[in-house]
């Protein structure tokens, strides 16, 4: 197929069609000849030798030069000449139909538009239902920037196969790039009774059409509700609805129409779940609860009941880990809540809710045995899954290193490591064994660990152990292994909630070993320990030390992607966060940071909060 002058941008005849009466709804069907056009701007011509050059070279090889040769024809203002080679080509290639576009556009920059509609009129009339062949036409259409005719065919071949929504999708497209978002937003909002939507999918191409821009949102939201006026059981404009409200930021708005849509089902609180996990996605949390609290207030006959409570939980102990200072009143409170919980319902000792009553007993209340006991009770449970099992045994094994029962910790990591040997939980467990061995000061044990884990599947896990093992490798070069033994056991009290003594242990470490490799290491845990408690500004001036002391170390490009994120997700300061993931790119191109950074720094730039 040639694509004649559609391919070519180089002052290439480029089409604009505007449309005067055709399809102004679905019902009403389009019909050729209902488009007036005209050239949207002219081009110098080229030089005289060059010209003929391209004659002569047509004159041996037609094909090869047609589309450049008709161009340059066209540039010079040669009409007549085009369209006699044009033709010629239509001669020889009966069976591309095609080339009528071509002929057309010869016609537009002549500025004889009724000769130029007739050409493209005829190619729609070609058109016999045939898919790839409506596909090639709609394309050729578009890339000779003749949107309005691309459209028409889409239409013209819907009527002809009595599908009127069959090209909804690129139809859409158009309809938006040609500034019609009322009709685009109506092939989006398409449900045909007996075919499935997927869902998904809408919702990503109305994010790449709508994006952020607030009126086209706007106009999606009062479509909508139209929609849901004419048709209020229809569950699939109802749940579009209230995602566009979630695109708005309008968390009230998103869940009354989520209520009326559960209540209208009677669909037991399953979409106001889905909202809720929404919302605890976009950090949204006090939504989340009060969709849960509509479930929950349903009362305990309803299928998403004991969810429902259970995921409030997670909410209050999501708040309370990103609160800057733990109100104790709050954390006995929420303890008492776990507990009545469990209490009331054993059986969820077999889900993630006891890993997090757990996690709250060790890591914010200190009282590790609490959480191993948790823990046991867990792993007891009959309805425990084998590898929900082995989650909770890799934290049981973290409690047991938190109260200094080294041995108890190893044996319980190995246990998940024999068992889960070609998981992803195995090579966790490997790595935090090779950790312990590290802490002990067993550093040629650990790096054999490590040289291992390097290779996993795991990005997370592979980071971390080359950073360990390049840690280990570039302080154990002499017989000396003091201050690298130090540093590590600094690194156990940290893992162990004893920041003040970690911290005592970092400064003497720095005070005998002033001009020490390990000194950029030393600021990162200062930083770490920062946003442990929240200090941010603290953190950053470590960071930055970081990045100006030891830029060209292997902690340098950590340190700007850390900066960028706490501008991002603790400051909320997306200017600095955009500065800091543009350093990263430039300063480190290699860094295993970059792709992210380059995700968070399109998604700013866009207006969008990541």
């Amino acid at each position: 197929m040639q694509n004649g002058m559609n391919k070519v941008k180089l002052g290439l005849l480029c089409v604009l069609s505007v449309f005067l009466c055709h399809v102004v709804c679905a019902q009403e069907q389009p019909q050729p000849g209902s488009v007036s056009i005209q050239p949207i701007y002219d081009t110098p011509p080229p030089p005289v030798k060059t010209l003929s050059a391209y004659s002569e070279l047509y004159k041996r090889l037609p094909d090869s030069v047609y589309s450049e040769y008709v161009t340059m024809l066209i540039d010079a203002k040669q009409y007549k000449d085009a369209e006699k080679i044009v033709l010629i080509q239509m001669s020889n290639n009966r069976q591309n139909p095609l080339l009528h576009i071509d002929l057309g556009n010869v016609y537009a920059w002549e500025k004889n538009y009724a000769k130029a509609q007739k050409q493209y009129d005829s190619l729609v009339r070609y058109l016999n239902g045939d898919d790839i062949l409506t596909q090639r036409i709609a394309k050729a259409f578009m890339e000779a920037g003749n949107d309005d005719y691309a459209i028409l065919t889409y239409e013209r071949a819907s009527q002809i196969l009595n599908a009127p929504y069959y090209y909804n999708i690129p139809l859409a497209r158009l309809y938006d790039k040609c500034g019609r978002i009322d009709r685009s937003i109506d092939m989006l909002l398409v449900f045909i009774p007996g075919q499935g939507v997927n869902l998904e999918n809408v919702k990503s191409l109305l994010l790449e059409l709508m994006g952020s821009d607030s009126a086209k949102l706007q106009q999606m939201q009062k479509a909508l509700i139209r929609k849901i006026n004419t048709d209020p059981g229809n569950a699939y404009y109802a749940e579009l609805l209230t995602w566009i409200y979630t695109q708005k930021n309008d968390w009230d708005g998103a869940l009354v129409q989520m209520e009326a849509v559960d209540e209208r089902n009677k669909e037991g609180g399953r979409r106001l779940i889905d909202l809720a996990h929404s919302a605890m996605a976009a950090k949204q949390y006090d939504a989340a609860e009060k969709a849960y609290d509509d479930i929950i207030a349903q009362g305990k006959d309803v299928p998403y009941y004991i969810q429902a409570l259970s995921e409030k939980l997670n909410v209050a102990f999501t708040q309370l880990k990103n609160d800057s200072a733990v109100n104790p009143q709050t954390l006995s409170s929420l303890l008492k809540l776990y507990d009545s919980f469990l209490v009331q319902y054993p059986k969820q000792y077999s889900t993630q809710t006891a890993a997090d009553y757990a996690a709250l007993e060790a890591q914010y209340a200190g009282n590790a045995p609490k959480a191993i006991e948790i823990l046991q009770t867990a792993i007891a449970t009959p309805d425990t899954r084998r590898e929900m099992g082995g989650r909770f045994k890799l934290q049981l094994a973290d409690y047991y290193l938190l109260l200094g029962q080294v041995w108890d910790a190893t044996l319980t990591y190995s246990q998940v490591d024999k068992e889960f040997k070609q998981d992803m939980l195995g090579e966790d467990a490997r790595f935090r064994n090779a950790k312990v061995a590290y802490y002990r000061g067993d550093f040629e044990w650990a790096q054999k660990q490590l040289s291992i884990l390097k290779a996993s599947t795991s990005e997370l896990i592979a980071n971390d152990a080359l950073y360990l093992s390049v840690l280990i490798t570039e302080n154990v070069q002499d017989s000396n292994y003091y201050p690298l033994e130090r540093f590590a056991y600094a690194d156990l009290l940290l893992f162990q909630n004893k920041d003040k003594d970690a911290e005592s242990l970092l400064d003497s470490i720095n005070k005998a070993f002033p001009k020490h490799p390990l000194n950029d290491d030393i600021i990162m845990k200062r930083a770490e320990i920062a946003i442990k408690h929240h200090d941010y500004n603290k953190a950053l001036t470590h960071l930055k030390n970081i990045y100006e002391q030891y830029g060209q170390d292997v902690l340098g490009d950590d340190a700007v992607f850390m900066m960028a994120e706490l501008y991002q997700n603790n400051l909320h300061q997306p200017d600095q966060a955009k500065h800091y993931y543009e350093q990263l790119i430039l300063d480190y191109p290699g860094s295993t940071y970059v792709q992210t950074a380059r995700q968070r720094l399109a998604m700013l730039n866009n207006g969008v909060i990541p």
